[in-house]
């Protein structure tokens, strides 16, 4: 009897046991899904914070661009009526004839048209005779013109620039009606 009395008390002890590890297995799975739910949802605010972080090097990368940018459209246009003014004084000068006045004013002209030129500043291209887009140029009259010039380019009364895709300042032109 006693070896039946053992086996009754292995067997509950056992049983016993059995319930202790289903539990703890229980509550081992419970706390893993937990830990892994946060994992989950502490990796996602790192990639969010990550990807936020890459925007914004993006974004004030692209803002330092346009700020040199801008910083040359204030000190290209102020320079556009000196361009101006040696285009006017190098006409005045030619109607003269050679001089050492003209090739002096040729070569500071020159010089000049070329630094801004490396730094980006171009004109913009219209001529007389090309059709009329008030996308790129500025008309400041119509005068009657025949057929051939009717939306066309008659006169251009100022030179036009732009400073990389952006017109800084639109060419004034004159068209026929």
């Amino acid at each position: 009897m006693e070896n039946k009395d053992i086996n009754k008390e292995e067997v509950e002890v056992t049983a016993e046991n059995t319930q202790e590890t289903e539990t703890t297995t229980a509550e081992t799975a419970s706390v893993e899904e937990v830990l892994n739910a946060k994992i989950a949802e502490e990796k996602d605010k790192y990639l969010r914070l990550f990807a936020e972080f890459e925007n914004y090097k993006r974004r004030t990368s692209k803002e330092r661009l346009e700020l040199f940018k801008t910083a040359n459209e204030e000190v290209m246009s102020a320079m556009l009526p000196i361009l101006d003014d040696f285009g006017r004084a190098l006409l005045e000068l030619e109607k003269q004839g050679e001089s050492e006045h003209l090739t002096g004013v040729r070569l500071i002209s020159t010089k000049l048209i070329d630094t801004l030129a490396a730094k980006g500043l171009e004109e913009v291209a219209i001529q007389s005779g090309d059709a009329f887009n008030a996308d790129i140029s500025e008309a400041i009259t119509q005068i009657p013109a025949g057929d051939d010039l009717k939306g066309k380019v008659v006169d251009v009364v100022e030179k036009g620039y732009k400073l990389g895709d952006k017109v800084i300042r639109f060419p004034k032109v004159v068209i026929g009606q």
